[in-house]
């Protein structure tokens, strides 16, 4: 059992993050006519813009929350808040947006799944990513229910430990998972999942967010006759 914790949760994280690199780099330098959202909405716009903002808004917060939380050592957060407070935030916060995408997500997966026109210009990864997604925020809000029960944020310390270790080349990371209950771990062997797969799908486009746009200056495209 050691040796099956070290492997899915020292080695696997980075062989994820290998794989999210290496392919993501291979893909914009090989195959620029993929690199898109492949957007459907033209094919169908019924609730379109409701699922998508859900969505997108709802995961935006989780990936952040995720990225600041686990990320942030102890020590910086401490003297402002107690480690208690953090875990309630996070759930309070993570269960709305992780709600929202949920919502969001599973509304695109039904369309992408059932509508015949969005379903005929899919390709196989794009059904895949989809239902990963909402496995993941599913499994995401299924660990609130342990949450609850341990509100000292012991459980929260060991996975920034376990995320940190991972981020910083730190040995003995998989250590930090041995007693974390299952719910969590398949969480993480989800998103890891998902790191994985991530430059064969169309969350590429991740990559080439338009953040430019937020300073760019302001432009007349067109003026009214």
């Amino acid at each position: 059992m050691n040796y099956l914790n070290v492997l899915l949760f020292g080695l696997y994280p980075y062989v994820a993050g290998t794989i999210f690199l290496a392919g993501s780099l291979l893909r914009f330098d090989h195959g620029q006519y993929t690199w898109k959202t492949g957007s459907s909405q033209m094919l169908s716009k019924h609730r379109m813009r409701l699922a998508s903002n859900l969505f997108h808004i709802g995961i935006i917060v989780l990936f952040f929350g995720h990225l600041i939380g686990l990320l942030t050592p102890h020590w910086v957060y401490a003297p402002f808040i107690s480690a208690g407070a953090k875990q309630m935030v996070a759930i309070v916060v993570g269960g709305i947006a992780g709600a929202m995408c949920l919502v969001g997500g599973g509304m695109l997966a039904w369309r992408r799944l059932t509508n015949p026109r969005v379903k005929a210009s899919s390709g196989p990864m794009d059904g895949v990513i989809i239902l990963l997604l909402v496995v993941q925020v599913i499994l995401g809000l299924l660990t609130i229910i342990p949450a609850l029960g341990h509100l000292d944020g012991s459980v929260m310390l060991e996975l920034a430990r376990w995320s940190q270790a991972i981020v910083f080349f730190q040995g003995g990371a998989a250590e930090y998972l041995a007693g974390v209950g299952l719910i969590y771990k398949l969480h993480i062997l989800v998103g890891l999942t998902i790191v994985l797969v991530f430059p064969f799908t169309r969350l590429v486009h991740v990559w080439s967010a338009p953040l430019g746009y937020l300073g760019r200056r302001y432009q007349i495209v067109r003026r009214r006759a």
